[in-house]
């Protein structure tokens, strides 16, 4: 149930001040961790984890997974501009060798359109398998993915998909790395709305919509509308312009200072497989290209139903008289 504003609390300059000040000092709390780096005071014990499950999980899945090694071909690209002719190439060549199998045809399928965003967002990324899942190093959504330090992937990098925001790397080992997800209750990133200025905080919560908290309490929003990532200071650990979801739930505001949407996002968590991860930020913002084109509404068709009155029907006014 939502509680109700407590009276005392007026919607004045001041106020509206002190609440961007105060998200500002909770988004660095939350972040500390992000930001530590190195430093961080738990980044050892996640590197020794990462260093000692990575290889097992790697191996795991290089014994089952038979494609394992077509998903490299898009991973050591050159310069922005050659890069994309690069895996124009490699791509063309994953479908021969990918062949008719259905599931190798979907995972060419994902790395298509994993493509198609690299190429409209302009993003740099290696390519990558999800080989675990689960809580191996004290995460409750996370995933591991077969690139690591020895692949120039670094701590707090974006990751996506063909769909849009899959999370961020959290620790990286030798040839693994762990990827919290976008729908962890620990995740926070910055949003904007489609076609405007709106920002918010998008926070995850688990297998609900994601939560975002606009800034602006007044703003205008409506089911169906669109947010992308803000994008981070030395965009780190999010760039900017890569598609979140889709506003499901808009709360009424009620004078409150934010405004409260609920966001189905783009990316299916449970179904994750071939990902992207970015090593490469953008030179500009792209804003909403990535976004994928709006469905086009569906035209009803109209029926015109013409009725002949029999011979033996009354005309009007003939029922009356004849009372």
């Amino acid at each position: 149930m939502r509680k109700a504003r407590p009276p005392h609390v007026r919607d004045t300059r001041e106020s509206r001040l002190l609440l961007v000040l105060l998200i500002a000092i909770a988004f660095a709390l939350i972040t500390v961790d992000i930001r530590g780096g190195e430093d961080s005071p738990v980044d050892g014990a996640r590197q020794v984890a990462a260093t000692v499950f990575g290889p097992i999980e790697d191996g795991v899945s290089s014994a089952v997974n038979p494609v394992g090694n077509a998903v490299s071909a898009i991973r050591d690209s050159g310069e922005r501009h050659d890069r994309l002719a690069a895996l124009e190439k490699e791509n063309a060549a994953l479908k021969a060798k990918l062949g008719s199998d259905d599931r190798n045809a979907s995972r060419l399928k994902q790395l298509d359109k994993m493509l198609n965003v690299s190429a409209e967002g302009q993003y740099g990324i290696k390519g990558a398998e999800v080989i675990a899942i689960g809580a191996a190093q004290g995460f409750s959504w996370t995933i591991t993915i077969d690139v690591g330090s020895d692949d120039g992937i670094k701590r707090d990098m974006t990751v996506l998909n063909g769909d849009g925001l899959v999370g961020r790397v959290t620790t990286v080992g030798p040839n693994t790395a762990t990827v919290l997800l976008a729908n962890d209750p620990d995740f926070t990133v910055g949003t904007r709305m489609e076609a405007g200025d709106e920002l918010g905080f998008a926070s995850g919560q688990g297998d609900r919509p994601l939560r975002v908290e606009l800034l602006n309490g007044k703003a205008e929003v409506k089911k169906g509308d669109r947010l992308v990532t803000f994008g981070s200071q030395a965009d780190k650990p999010f760039v900017p312009g890569v598609p979140v979801g889709v506003v499901s739930r808009v709360d009424p505001s009620g004078g409150d200072l934010t405004r409260t949407l609920y966001v189905t996002p783009y990316v299916s968590f449970t179904k994750l497989d071939i990902v992207g991860v970015v090593v490469e930020a953008p030179k500009k913002d792209p804003r909403d290209t990535v976004l994928p084109d709006k469905p086009k509404p569906t035209p009803r068709p109209t029926v015109t139903v013409t009725v002949t009155p029999s011979a033996n029907a009354p005309v009007d006014g003939q029922f009356e008289q004849e009372q």
